[in-house]
């Protein structure tokens, strides 16, 4: 398994020897204006750019998963350049109603049960944030990766910690967890995604795990840095098992 960092939750994921892409957020930098009500109000998003070429980064994928549709992780790039034949995988059916009018002719609604070639592909439940902000967030998942070569992932997507992110861990066991720990926020309504104590959770349910975060610093409203997550990762010592890549970096498992 091999996991690169490429910007906000976008990530490619190389299991059992097929390529996925992930969360596909691609234009160039400052293409968007900043999320509303929320800092950096003088930043277009992206923030950053793309750490690879559009050409590295698609060449020869095998699938794209899209968790949610959101701006920064399904964009008008990400429609335009993306071949149309590749196989889509999304959350729900409202979700494929609209990939499929973006003219993608294969678009898969993920499950429990969910295959490619022998990779099992498991939808999993997430939370966008918690109370009333969670109506506007709406749906998202996240997916856990199986297969008898590999090592158990989890990608947790846009998710905070929660009854739910503990139910995953405890099914499924996962060695490799990707977490969306930016601490993004709006000026009201608390976190969207994982901040550190989130993560700092995640780590006491799957204390074995490698953790992953991503989703960070790459749009206007990201409140926890990639510095402080690693100063808090550092004191809490657990700093060798909560990895803080770069955009651009790989692992491999």
């Amino acid at each position: 398994m091999k996991i690169q960092q490429i910007r906000n939750a976008t990530i490619v994921v190389l299991y059992a020897g097929k390529k996925f892409l992930v969360d596909p957020f691609l234009a160039e930098k400052g293409t968007y204006p900043p999320f509303p009500n929320s800092l950096r109000q003088d930043q277009q998003n992206p923030l950053v750019n793309l750490p690879v070429s559009i050409d590295e980064l698609m060449h020869e994928v095998d699938a794209v998963i899209v968790t949610h549709l959101h701006l920064d992780h399904y964009d008008d790039t990400a429609k335009n350049v993306i071949p149309k034949h590749l196989t889509m995988f999304v959350q729900n059916e409202d979700d494929a109603a609209v990939v499929k009018r973006d003219g993608f002719q294969h678009v898969e609604v993920l499950t429990e049960d969910t295959t490619l070639e022998g990779i099992q592909i498991i939808k999993t439940k997430g939370e966008h944030g918690r109370g009333d902000i969670l109506k506007m967030a709406g749906d998202v998942c996240g997916v856990v990766f199986k297969h008898p070569s590999e090592k158990t992932l989890y990608i947790a997507g846009d998710t905070v910690w929660y009854e739910g992110t503990q139910e995953v861990i405890n099914t499924h066991n996962p060695e490799i967890i990707v977490v969306n720990g930016g601490d993004n926020q709006f000026l009201e309504g608390g976190s969207l995604v994982m901040g550190k104590e989130d993560i700092f959770e995640v780590y006491k349910a799957a204390p074995n795990a490698t953790i992953v975060s991503v989703h960070m610093e790459a749009v206007n409203h990201w409140t926890l840095s990639r510095k402080e997550l690693k100063s808090f990762v550092q004191g809490k010592e657990i700093s060798t098992q909560v990895l803080v890549p770069d955009d651009g970096e790989a692992y491999t498992f």
